[in-house]
């Protein structure tokens, strides 16, 4: 060390930083130098997609200059993801004609040349199944609802339901990573990871992005669910979405270890962020500067999660209003809270996955215990912002990958029986951020099959979702192995228009 120079936890870090360039770490260098000057050139585009000046300069929390491209309607994202494709026939998609046809084989010319799954490609016949539970008319709209979700008919008319959604996708892996990341291959980034990157955080001790999981009672285990499904790809990797856990430690090593004091985390990480600010400012790589940050988040969430999650604040009405499973740590109507209580603390888009909605056997079984698992919440969520006065720039929504058959999935009317994917047409609803109120969009054939008014690609709900938050989906882009990468992706998008406010 300098002479005279104090001796602190930061000077011995650099001291010892500036010991590692041997000899032999100097030849090895230079010589992998020249290659990667010849490798810079070709990747030239993907390094100028953001300049290093930006790079360095541009505010963990604060997002992309020129964001947003105009005002939001929306400040937050709260969305409530139903994994496994929830049928449409039987919860929203409600048609008087099915139950003439009941027991009917489904005709040739209305399934088309429609790719069906390999767990009913191989059927016979394909013998159409009624709406299995009741529904009614609700609101002052007098939309169709299934009386499965009786929660959900009490605030109808604080929804638009879109009934005409659609997905090429026919399984459940690429449909879900479709629907969250606008491709059904990986290593594309999140809905979530982009909203982060473009508009940053409202609150420095939250990530912009979290992610909630749960298991419902219909099919148990559900689909499983990969942590890509809200990473960030290409984009820098502190946009990512940072998932809780139930219970004592929602957030993996996020504690110190015994022996380490808040004191001494604190100067190790000012030790430890300046030396990685120098390499950062040496090589422009933004993993770097994703680093510091995903260091300096976890200590801050240190206090701020565990103030989260403590619920005694709660006044008894919450959970009454939530149900008593909102009690339990890891349900989807705890998760529901918690969103809440998020979207209350700046959280800029928070994702709940709830599993159990691929309802192949047993449908009759299996789908009330899963809208029982999420039905009040769901309501409440609406109901709770709406009394809080946040669900005006909160855009809440409840959907899934894709839908299911109305023909039956086995011998029909078998207690085993249920029903297959479909991706041609599904339902989706959401609430609040700029979004009509009592409204429905799109419609489908009297097969509840094919859509026949104002179709929907999962591509459009991600660009009207954009749009709310205040960004042009075709402006936002982020350059990768030579491609503009949009959450929309290549292929033509627009905003559903008819259903803003």
């Amino acid at each position: 060390m300098r002479k005279n120079q104090p001796m602190t936890m930061e000077n011995v870090l650099n001291e010892k930083h500036s010991q590692l360039m041997t000899r032999r770490t100097l030849f090895g260098g230079s010589a992998a130098g020249i290659g990667a000057i010849a490798l810079g050139n070709l990747l030239a585009d993907d390094v100028n997609a953001a300049p290093a000046n930006v790079i360095l300069s541009q505010s963990s929390s604060g997002g992309l200059p020129g964001l947003p491209h105009f005002a939001p309607k929306a400040k937050r994202v709260i969305y409530l993801f139903q994994s496994g494709g929830p049928s449409h026939v039987d919860l929203f998609d409600h048609k008087d004609e099915l139950d003439q046809l009941h027991g009917t084989d489904l005709p040739d010319s209305v399934r088309g040349d429609q790719r069906l799954t390999g767990m009913t490609s191989g059927q016979k016949s394909f013998p159409i199944v009624k709406p299995l539970f009741g529904g009614k008319r609700c609101g002052q709209h007098g939309t169709w609802i299934g009386d499965l979700l009786p929660h959900t008919q009490s605030v109808a008319d604080d929804l638009t339901i879109i009934r005409s959604m659609w997905t090429e996708a026919i399984n459940h892996d690429p449909a879900v990573t479709y629907i969250n990341t606008g491709s059904q291959q990986m290593g594309h980034a999140s809905m979530g990871a982009w909203l982060s990157y473009g508009l940053g955080r409202e609150n420095d001790n939250f990530p912009a992005y979290m992610v909630l999981l749960s298991q419902g009672t219909g099919k148990n285990p559900g689909q499983p669910l990969f942590s890509r499904l809200w990473g960030s790809g290409y984009l820098p990797s502190n946009h990512q979405g940072v998932m809780l856990r139930p219970g004592a430690n929602p957030v993996l090593y996020l504690q110190n270890p015994p022996g380490v004091s808040r004191d001494g985390r604190r100067r190790l990480l000012d030790a430890l962020g300046s030396l990685n600010q120098m390499q950062a400012e040496a090589a422009g790589d933004p993993e770097t500067l994703a680093r510091i940050e995903a260091y300096e988040m976890a200590y801050r969430m240190q206090t701020s999660v565990p103030d989260l999650t403590d619920l005694s604040d709660e006044p008894e009405s919450t959970f009454e209003l939530y149900g008593e499973e909102s009690r339990r740590p890891g349900t989807f109507a705890a998760n529901c809270l918690l969103a809440r209580r998020m979207a209350e603390r700046g959280v800029r888009f928070i994702q709940l996955f709830h599993r159990g909605w691929d309802q192949h056997i047993s449908i009759e079984g299996q789908l009330p215990r899963q809208c029982l698992d999420t039905d009040q919440a769901s309501a409440a969520l609406v109901q709770d912002l709406k009394r809080l006065g946040m669900l005006d720039d909160t855009l809440v929504i409840w959907g899934g990958e894709f839908g299911r058959t109305v023909y039956s999935q086995g011998e029909l009317g078998a207690p085993t029986s249920g029903r297959d994917h479909h991706g041609r047409c599904f339902t989706t609803w959401m609430a609040g951020g700029g979004i009509k109120h009592g409204f429905d969009y799109g419609r489908t054939d009297e097969f509840a099959y094919n859509i026949v008014e104002n179709p929907v690609h999962i591509r459009d709900l991600n660009a009207t979702v954009l749009h709310q938050m205040g960004i042009d989906h075709e402006r936002f882009t982020f350059k990768f192995r030579g491609l503009s990468q949009r959450l929309t992706g290549v292929e033509e998008a627009k905003v559903i228009e008819e259903i803003l406010a």
